[in-house]
């Protein structure tokens, strides 16, 4: 019995698909002796110019995100309730936790010659690194100061004011 879902591939007609012109980026040329030493120092090049650009969008990335964390501080309310005492925490460590963590996260972008956590590599994207967390702690503790969480007026203080002395006034 003839198995009907059988292909038999030395049947098929190959003239037909040789023709074909090769698929975009496709090259059938053998590599020369100069080609692989230019084409090693552009891909090089190319490569350390794509990990400083990944680099910065690391740098960035907190104020990327300040959009949609400032639209869940609008949504949560003014009120202090949990949900927005949750988010207010999540703004008020996220940027601790990212400095601290700041030299491993950009350990993958830093230049092979030098050491990965040290802080003299990629010093412009890392003062950006930390400016955007800052930016996103500022966030935070304007949200606190709106909850009236943080003590800014003088009635605040008061416990810790000491009363002066009252004159002695005589009328005699």
């Amino acid at each position: 019995m003839a198995n009907c879902f059988n292909l038999e591939y030395a049947s098929l007609d190959h003239s037909k698909w040789r023709n074909l012109p090769p698929p975009p980026g496709f090259s059938n040329f053998a590599p020369s002796s100069r080609t692989p030493a230019k084409a090693s120092t552009a891909a090089t090049s190319s490569y350390a110019s794509l990990k400083d650009k990944r680099a910065w969008d690391l740098a960035i990335s907190p104020a990327k995100s300040l959009p949609m964390q400032a639209f869940m501080l609008y949504m949560s309310g003014g009120g202090v309730q949990i949900f927005s005492m949750g988010i207010v925490f999540m703004l008020l460590l996220t940027p601790f936790t990212n400095i601290a963590g700041m030299n491993a996260a950009f350990a993958p972008f830093a230049p092979t010659t030098a050491s990965a956590k040290s802080l003299k590599v990629l010093p412009l994207q890392k003062i950006a690194y930390i400016a955007c967390n800052l930016l996103t702690l500022a966030v935070g503790l304007w949200k606190c100061r709106s909850m009236g969480l943080l003590p800014t007026g003088t009635g605040d203080w008061l416990a810790f004011e000491s009363r002066a002395m009252a004159p002695e006034l005589s009328l005699l």
